[in-house]
């Protein structure tokens, strides 16, 4: 059963969706022909006066079914898919008899484009169910008639949020915004719907844009709010996105062309920018990586078989510096126990008071009461002294990336702790078989590489050492699943995978810097290649002082092995000979000023001479975004990697690589293997080496064979 129909005996048909084998209640090519021949049938029959839609499952209607919409390439089929969906709705609309949505849980998307075709919404006061249109997300547009019917119940300027950010409200927030008619107690929902059908339905029963003098509320497109919301939205889209996402762009041209007309010709300018994105790469790239991907990785797909899943009730964590306080906030959020170990008192108080911060603004911003926050507060215990860790779970150790500091603070934690205990390592780029060398059991020892800031980025990278056990890693996950962070799963290299691929993102920025490209260039193309910042802003937010010492660290760690570089010349002199550490002195590419605003180092000219000729920005980007690819591609094939959509899920959350390439192997994937490699053949020719595709593509492009299916 998709569909349920019922008739009671005062002319109320309910139609419950109530899909088979899916843990949600999905539009898709079974669903809602089923659908359809439920609203047929009510229709149909004189005796049904109205009709309630409504949920068996927990949730009301998810949307789309992401695997059907990942599937289908031809536009042609997307279209009559797409406009069978828009002929039910406007049926239900202008059939003549009124429908409610009854709404028990989470609507989003597709589900509640349904509920906007019907004449009330009703939600059940669930506090934990979500009501929106957040396909944007995905690189979509809602296609069911959302961008006609939202701006025609709520008004553009007030649409448009919903529609380009893709928010979602709690059922009371939504009733505020209007997005619902109103909001009940769960156990009157039904009996709530059916009292309006039978009092007020048939009044209700024609739409307001099918009645003859419908205005838009809040005024038209064309007036002066309508010319100062697309004037300024347009200017403000492009700014953000630089192009890249079609799909905002695709929404404010349905909004604003479908808006001027009736709602049926609205909804053909609706159906055809859908089925255009739907069937694009962007779409495809965002569907597989933002949902499927880290969907997978949320759910643990990768961890070890047979392993009990454990829990955590108390964790230590060595070094109270802005690492450290993160995973101690992450982890006392969600009711764990926390010793917060550092080298002073000073220090361990510090990063306390950096969670103390973090709870403060939320009780200024009245979302967690005083008690609440003191509670949270008293989870976390700073110290200086090792004993006080006995009893923990898990000890995260986060102190300076300096061998000999770990090894120490390693020893004196196993001390303490119990021998089944997890010991993992924060490192960023040493490996973590080396610094496993100083466990006393290394079997437990793990490395989980947390993202800065901790409390808003939500990727950890899990490293697996030569020694590590499978029990140790499988708890290991159910940790960072715990403190509601995604993971990845690498095995263990110098720089692992995140730190490794990030480091040529920046590197080639320095080596673009070294040959006299202009800063200004590099920087403006690597935000309009779509990552969330250039590579000399970002190598002066890492750190350049730190990046100098990580690159000593590691040529005195491989000697005679170590091929320095352009970046190497860079640090030196930016770092040693002009002390430019970086944002966090005030000084680095950029110059820091006390009221926040930075400008480009005047000084850059004339350490750094300008080049006579300078590339183009499509050559600068392209240099920047490929060059990750290319280190992707060999952490796949050296088993850093232990699967394609692994690299591509740690790119997006972990350094904001551009959800609409897919990430760093979709963007290869996107481009085509054989074109890929040919492309960086060249580049390796005019630029050296490092550009150089690996024998996996190279054996991919001769054999045809591509990364993802779909």
């Amino acid at each position: 059963m998709t569909i349920d129909y019922k008739l009671d005996a005062d002319g109320i048909a309910t139609i419950t969706w109530a899909m088979q084998d899916v843990p949600m209640n999905v539009l898709n090519q079974q669903s809602i022909p089923a659908f359809a021949d439920a609203v047929k049938r009510a229709q149909a029959d004189s005796a049904v006066k109205g009709v309630i839609v409504t949920s068996a499952k927990a949730d009301f209607i998810a949307g789309a079914d992401l695997n059907m919409v990942l599937a289908l390439k031809d536009a042609a089929g997307m279209l009559d898919f797409v406009s069978s969906l828009h002929s039910l709705l406007r049926g239900i609309e202008t059939g003549g008899k009124p429908y409610v949505a009854a709404m028990n849980g989470t609507a989003l998307g597709g589900g509640y484009e349904i509920a906007l075709a019907c004449h009330r919404r009703i939600a059940a006061d669930n506090p934990k169910a979500l009501i929106g249109l957040p396909e944007v997300t995905l690189g979509l547009l809602p296609g069911g008639g959302g961008t006609q019917r939202l701006p025609r119940v709520i008004g553009v300027r007030n649409a448009l949020p919903f529609l380009l950010e893709g928010k979602k409200l709690a059922p009371k927030k939504a009733l505020e915004a209007g997005l619902v008619d109103e909001v009940v107690p769960a156990d009157e929902l039904l009996s709530r719907a059916k009292e309006w059908l039978l009092a007020d339905g048939a009044k209700n029963a024609t739409r307001p844009w099918d009645q003859k003098g419908f205005k838009l509320p809040g005024g038209a497109v064309q007036s002066p709010a309508g010319y100062e919301t697309f004037t300024a939205g347009n200017a403000m889209l492009r700014a953000k996105t630089f192009g890249n996402y079609p799909a905002p762009e695709a929404i404010l041209n349905c909004v604003y062309n479908g808006c001027q007309v009736d709602i049926d010709t609205g909804c053909k300018v609706e159906i055809r920018e859908f089925a255009k994105l739907a069937t694009g790469v962007e779409s495809k790239n965002m569907i597989r990586s933002l949902f499927f991907g880290i969907t997978a990785a949320s759910k643990l797909a990768s961890r070890p078989q047979g392993v009990p899943k454990a829990s955590y009730r108390k964790v230590g964590i060595l070094g109270a510096g802005m690492m450290g306080a993160g995973i101690a906030f992450s982890s006392a959020e969600v009711g764990m126990e926390v010793v917060l170990l550092d080298s002073s008192a000073e220090g361990a108080a510090r990063g306390k008071a950096y969670s103390e911060g973090l709870w403060n603004k939320r009780v200024g911003a009245k979302r967690m009461t005083e008690t609440e926050c003191a509670a949270k507060l008293a989870l976390i215990k700073p110290t200086t002294d090792f004993a006080d860790l006995a009893g923990c779970d898990i000890v995260v150790e986060a102190v300076f990336e300096d061998r000999a500091i770990k090894a120490d603070v390693t020893r004196k934690a196993e001390a303490v702790i119990a021998s089944n205990a997890i010991f993992a390592s924060n490192t960023s780029t040493l490996p973590i078989s080396g610094l496993a060398e100083a466990s006393a059991r290394p079997a437990n020892f793990i490395g989980l590489h947390f993202f800065s800031p901790v409390d808003k980025m939500p990727l950890v990278e899990i490293i697996r050492g030569k020694a590590t056990s499978d029990d140790c890693l499988a708890r290991a996950m159910d940790f960072v699943k715990a403190i509601r962070k995604t993971p990845i799963v690498v095995n263990d290299s110098r720089g692992f995978y995140t730190s490794r691929v990030f480091s040529t993102y920046v590197g080639e920025g320095l080596a673009l810097l070294a040959e006299g490209v202009k800063p200004a260039l590099i920087d403006n193309a690597g935000r309009m290649a779509g990552m969330p910042v250039g590579p000399l802003a970002l190598a002066d937010e890492v750190s350049l002082e730190l990046m100098a010492r990580i690159r000593k660290q590691t040529a005195a760690d491989l000697g005679a092995a170590y091929q320095r570089s352009a970046i190497d010349d860079v640090c030196d002199r930016i770092v040693d000979q002009l002390g430019r550490l970086g944002k966090k002195a005030g000084k680095g590419f950029y110059d820091y000023a006390q009221d926040g605003q930075k400008r480009l180092w005047a000084g850059l000219a004339k350490e750094f001479p300008l080049a006579t000729i300078q590339p183009s920005v499509e050559e600068v980007k392209q240099r920047l975004m490929l060059i990750q690819s290319v280190e992707t591609a060999r952490c796949l094939e050296e088993k850093v990697l232990l699967a394609p959509i692994d690299a591509d899920v740690g790119a997006i959350l972990g350094w904001g690589f551009p959800a609409f390439l897919g990430g760093p192997i979709g963007q290869i994937h996107s481009l085509g293997v054989a074109a890929f490699v040919k492309t960086c053949e060249a580049l390796a020719k005019r630029h050296g080496p490092r550009f150089a595709p690996p024998p996996l593509l190279r054996d991919m492009a001769a054999s045809g064979k591509r990364f993802y299916d779909r």
